[in-house]
């Protein structure tokens, strides 16, 4: 299993994402990659900063919250808990939160 930080995603920006959602693969955009505040490597008993990154998602439902199957050309795949915080004219926004 692969020990992801901030700066494996920071590259991606803007990037499309597959994310297995049980019917088949969908495109998840990565729009924010953003440091949490106060949560820096030398807190103590971490072991790395944590983050938040927020994907889009243009399907005309809302996923519900758990771990999928994302995969990425660059980062290979892993399993993300996706949590959907908002919605737009578009789509979904979906929460990953790494501490």
């Amino acid at each position: 299993m692969q020990f992801l930080q901030i700066e494996h995603f920071a590259p991606h920006l803007n990037d499309t994402f597959h994310v297995d959602v049980g019917e088949g693969d969908s495109a998840f955009v990565l729009v924010e990659v953003k440091p949490l505040q106060g949560a820096g490597p030398t807190m103590q008993g971490a072991v790395r900063a944590g983050f938040s990154l927020l994907f889009h998602n243009t399907a005309a439902i809302v996923f519900p919250q758990r771990i999928y199957a994302m995969k990425h050309r660059g980062l290979g795949e892993f399993g993300i808990f996706l949590v959907a915080i908002a919605r737009d004219a578009n789509g979904f926004i979906y929460q990953a939160i790494y501490n």
